[in-house]
């Protein structure tokens, strides 16, 4: 995509492109290390991911040369994870690298929101040193998973209602119950498990190591979203473990609350990147597509959709830019989160639908990748709260007054 009058000129594999047209003049506002870790993750993409990917989500194949290259790539972390062999990043740094993966696949990019965003988050977080030690320097090299178990059969949106519970029996938990579309929970090596402790009542965490006895992971199939990443379905059935395995950190739901928190800003720059890989895919095309004597680009009617698609690309591109800003002044808060979230999951539906129809019956097939995306995104779409809840959250820091039952 060649960058338009108004872009600011592309660096080095046209970082311009990555950003999806810079028509804001955004790249002043980003760092030469920022510029780095982005350039590295579209090269990545280019090179890796876009020849391959297709065939992996057309088959719900798991892509593990590319999970592993990812690792290698030092492309695994996120801000506020720091030392441990994690890579440093800044919350604008970590966001570039979920918007370009995202551009790539969004499977991929569910992968590392699941291993850096929710897994080795609530580690570092939440953990004790030990558990950090043992943990996250493997998980950063991609040589262990993780999963973040949470969302139950019965309690999706009402995360809050968990059921799972986990009972002290001497210097072991027993933990029961049923956890419902966890990425990655049929091949992680550790799983962060949510239980409510039936002494307090209160909400823990705990490192379950999966191949402990009791630990029955199923991979959900037939999705027709995110098909290169398997979610499972996991049954937890007297499964025991130390009592060292719990997140001493983690006394409450508030506390996996804020580990939320920062996957919900994640799953913004995520939408992003759905948004900006459909605009360019909408704009290639129909510069290449000729129709009754003349390229696409040429007809009004097609120019009015690709402006509107610009427009709500670089709103998205704003809304990222501020959310990574306040996190770095420790000043997001989860309604501002769950704002963005809202917002750009929405525009990036708008904007896929919108490139599958400039496509035409070319925008259905997997070669062009529009339809891919378009499928994706309706999973970042409900997945770390869906549009309702998210609506719910701002509405009643705004009014004042709960809708929640």
């Amino acid at each position: 995509m060649e960058a338009s009058a108004h872009a600011v000129a592309p660096v080095d594999g046209d970082i311009g492109k990555a950003l999806g047209t810079d028509y804001f003049l955004i790249r002043p506002e980003l760092t030469p290390r920022d510029l780095e870790y982005l350039q590295r993750t579209r090269d990545f993409v280019e090179n890796e991911v876009l020849p391959t990917i297709g065939e992996y989500w057309h088959k719900e194949e798991l892509p593990r040369d590319l999970i592993r290259r990812m690792g290698e790539l030092e492309l695994v972390g996120d801000a506020g994870i720091d030392g441990y062999g994690c890579p440093s990043m800044t919350p604008v740094t970590a966001g570039l690298i979920h918007m370009e993966l995202n551009r790539g696949d969004g499977s991929l990019g569910t992968i590392l929101g699941v291993q850096a965003g929710l897994a080795m988050r609530s580690i570092a977080m939440l953990g004790s040193e030990e558990q950090k030690q043992r943990w996250l320097p493997a998980m950063a090299r991609m040589e262990k998973l993780g999963a973040f178990a949470l969302t139950e059969p019965e309690h999706g949106s009402d995360s809050v209602a968990l059921e799972t519970s986990a009972q002290r029996d001497g210097d072991t938990y027993v933990i029961s119950g049923a956890k419902r579309w966890i990425g990655l929970g049929s091949v992680a090596d550790v799983v962060v498990l949510w239980a409510r402790d039936r002494d307090d009542q209160q909400v823990k965490g705990f490192l379950v190591e999966s191949s402990t006895p009791g630990y029955q992971a199923t991979v959900i199939t037939g999705k027709a979203a995110l098909r290169a990443v398997w979610q499972a379905d996991i049954i937890l059935d007297g499964l025991r473990v130390p009592v060292t395995s719990r997140l001493p950190g983690a006394n409450s739901f508030r506390d996996t609350a804020e580990v939320l928190k920062a996957t919900r800003q994640g799953c913004a720059w995520s939408a992003l990147g759905h948004a900006v890989a459909c605009y360019d895919a909408a704009l290639t095309y129909c510069r290449s597509r000729r129709q009754f004597g003349k390229p696409l680009i040429s007809f009004q009617m097609v120019q009015e959709r690709l402006v509107k698609m610009l427009a709500e690309v670089t709103a998205m591109q704003l809304y990222c830019l501020r959310l990574g800003h306040l996190m770095e002044r420790d000043q997001l808060s989860d309604t501002i989160a769950a704002l963005a979230k809202l917002n750009n999951t929405v525009k990036a539906r708008s904007v896929a639908a919108e490139a599958r129809n400039l496509l035409g019956g070319n925008g259905l097939l997997l070669e062009n990748h529009v339809i891919r995306h378009m499928g994706d995104i309706e999973a970042i779409y409900t997945y770390e709260g869906t549009e309702a809840i998210q609506t719910l959250l701002v509405g009643r820091d705004i009014t004042g007054v709960s809708a929640f039952a």
